[in-house]
């Protein structure tokens, strides 16, 4: 952490995105800030009064009193899918188009405010008539879809609960979140086109309730989309189409708590067992507003796309709630970045005239790779113009990614929402203002008004600027986790530790701050900090170095076991061009050694380097580290890979040179 490299190129908002912005200028932002600081509450309750409807206002903002299990607006009354829809139907949006989907074979189709308000009421109803009522839990087993949305808002809609897991995920993976929520009904799909095939859905459904203790599911509801031969258990499984084709268009909302659990979202913990980590209703849906309006700079032109899949918190909250509660127009993607090509992308942001593109750094990667060998499907060759911002979420984005996507898919004019946040914060809590914040590349900069991130040591006290510590947040804020689901002392023990005092959150990452700006950056997971003959090191940073090497399109950095220097760095990378053999291999391997104890010190020199064309990751393009740390330490893998893109890569990354 000591030895992160100090950024020093600086772009600043272009002067007419300033003059527009919502939060136009740091002035403004330093009076959000100063306006939190100096009364709390009164700031979060007027923002809570201007941005939601309440059908009973609230009369207490903050309840600390049981902290850290936090309440906040709790006895006023709301509901998420009223907020999300009829509002905006009210104020004469009901023509606006709501959602522009393009399926994976580029079919396009588009439903408007009134006619999404009509298909969630259908279902609401149709849930509400197969004895679903508030508070019962709901899978959603779905790939992208307006249906997916559809059965998130009508589980809001009723006050159910819904838990939703990613298309991807195994029965097992399934089953083990199916028993521990509780749920008493699944929504799926017969199966889901991805890529140019179709892939099972309802068949690993039916495998994972066969496991067992799964009793409570009374009900199976399944999304036609492929017509796909599967078999129907009578008196279980019924077709979506067929329940909500006689129900009514209207639907009077289930008006609940703002502290009301809106869904329950599993996330990966250090354990390996997933935690359920539940948000609440009104305090959740003012932060994904409030962050469309701020870290977005949302205007009601706007074509907003988030690529993420719905299965995930980024779809949650900048799909299924957040641009609908700002009543923007959104894009929905059923397929992947790469099929039929790898300009599907810029192509599809060409067609839709998109505005705003809010994508993974990962997908940036791939997606640099893939242009280098072809300029057909660079986007240089598309006309990009539409775009007015660009986003980046789900990891930080080393420098030299967001170079190439400032310059080539943002033509060097757009800025970019470099946004950290996670499932647990429910929204982004750093990140730059594009009408205000001066940007420097793999830096999410400062925090949003009414986030009161520090950096701090082991025993929770402050390090100075330039210091490299823990990530925390020192109060709470709206749309954080309120639980984790059935294990209250896993969720105290795992954020609120009582080695950092008990009372500040903890983000599970390591950060820096720049001495003269105080800007963050974030240098990777706890976890992923290696500790290399006493020299602590932020894979992050190995990785951010390796990819600034003009032979490098990805790279993964883990830590194993060294009996000399107690863990040695091993490093996992995918090449602009083919993979290396032989000695290539060997030569590419070397150079890239002497590449990092260049640009960050001998001491960082990677013990190992493995080839591969690609690294392991999850269908939603998330790098397995786990895997990559038993790969390392030359044992076998026995954990579950039935949820990678391309599980033959393995094979490749054992070869250590």
């Amino acid at each position: 952490m000591e030895s992160l490299k100090q950024e020093n190129r600086v772009f600043n908002p272009p002067v007419e995105f300033v003059q527009g912005a919502a939060i136009s200028g740091m002035d403004a932002y330093d009076a959000l800030c100063a306006e939190a600081e100096k009364d709390y509450e009164g700031f979060w309750g007027r923002l809570a009064r201007e941005n939601l409807y309440w059908k009973k206002p609230f009369t207490k903002v903050l309840d600390e009193s049981k902290a850290p299990f936090y309440k906040w607006f709790e006895d006023g009354l709301t509901n998420a899918s009223y907020n999300c829809i009829d509002r905006n139907i009210e104020k004469g949006l009901g023509d606006k188009t709501a959602i522009i989907f393009e399926a994976d074979d580029g079919t396009v189709s588009t439903v408007t405010y009134q006619d999404l308000l009509g298909r969630v009421c259908k279902m609401a109803n149709a849930l509400r008539k197969r004895g679903l009522q508030s508070g019962d839990r709901v899978i959603i087993y779905m790939s992208m879809s307006i249906e997916g949305i559809v059965a998130m808002q009508a589980c809001a809609r009723i006050g159910a609960i819904h838990s939703v897991v990613f298309g991807g995920f195994s029965a097992k993976s399934l089953h083990e979140r199916i028993v521990d929520v509780g749920a008493v009904a699944v929504i799926t799909a017969d199966e889901q086109f991805r890529g140019g095939k179709s892939l099972p859905l309802k068949t690993i459904v039916d495998e994972a309730l066969s496991l067992g203790g799964c009793e409570k599911v009374k009900n199976v509801i399944v999304y036609q989309r492929t017509g796909g031969k599967i078999p129907l258990t009578a008196g279980l499984d019924v077709w979506m189409h067929e329940i909500v084709a006689n129900e009514a268009i209207t639907c009077e909302p289930e008006w609940v708590s703002a502290e009301h659990p809106l869904f329950i979202l599993y996330t990966s913990g250090s354990t390996g067992k997933p935690k359920g980590v539940q948000h609440s209703t009104g305090g959740y849906l003012l932060w994904t507003m409030l962050t469309m309006k701020w870290t977005f700079d949302i205007k009601p032109s706007d074509v907003f796309w988030c690529t993420a899949d719905i299965g995930w918190i980024t779809g949650h909250s900048y799909i299924t709630y957040g641009p609908l509660a700002v009543g923007c127009t959104q894009i929905v993607f059923e397929g992947v970045p790469t099929y039929p090509n790898a300009g599907r992308f810029w192509e599809m942001i060409q067609k839709h005239q998109v505005s705003i593109f809010y994508t993974a750094p990962t997908a940036i990667r791939s997606l640099i790779k893939a242009s280098s060998n072809d300029a057909a499907i660079h986007p240089r060759s598309y006309d990009l113009s539409s775009l007015r911002l660009l986003g980046s979420v789900g990891e930080p984005i080393n420098p030299e990614a967001w170079m190439w996507y400032y310059e080539n898919v943002g033509g060097s004019r757009c800025p970019i929402a470099d946004t950290f946040w996670q499932t647990e914060t429910g929204g982004h809590m750093i990140s730059p203002l594009p009408g205000a914040t001066p940007m420097v590349p793999g830096s999410c900069t400062l925090p949003l008004p009414g986030i009161m991130a520090a950096i701090v040591d082991e025993a929770g006290h402050d390090v100075p600027n330039g210091s490299g510590g823990i990530l925390v947040v020192k109060r709470p804020w709206p749309s954080m986790i309120r639980t984790i689901w059935n294990d209250p002392d896993r969720f105290i023990k795992s954020y609120f530790p009582e080695e950092l005092g008990g009372t500040l959150y903890l983000a599970g990452d390591g950060a820096i701050r720049n001495i003269e700006t105080g800007y963050f950056t974030i240098t990777g997971r706890i976890d992923d900090v290696l500790n290399v003959s006493g020299h602590r090191m932020g894979t992050m940073e190995i990785e951010s170095c390796l990819v600034a090497n003009p032979l490098v399109a990805e790279a993964a950095v883990v830590g194993r076991p060294d009996e000399l220097t107690g863990e040695a760095i091993c490093v996992f990378v995918v090449l602009k061009g083919g993979r290396p053999t032989g000695e290539e291999a060997k030569k590419i391997a070397t150079e890239l050694r002497n590449w990092v104890g260049k640009e960050i010190g001998p001491i960082a020199k990677p013990k190992d380097v493995r080839f591969g064309d690609n690294l392991p990751k999850t269908r939603s393009g998330k790098i397995m580290r786990r895997l990559l740390r038993v790969i390392a330490k030359g044992e076998e893998i026995t954990q579950d890979t039935s949820t990678l893109e391309n599980p033959a890569i393995l094979e490749q990354l054992k070869e250590a040179l």
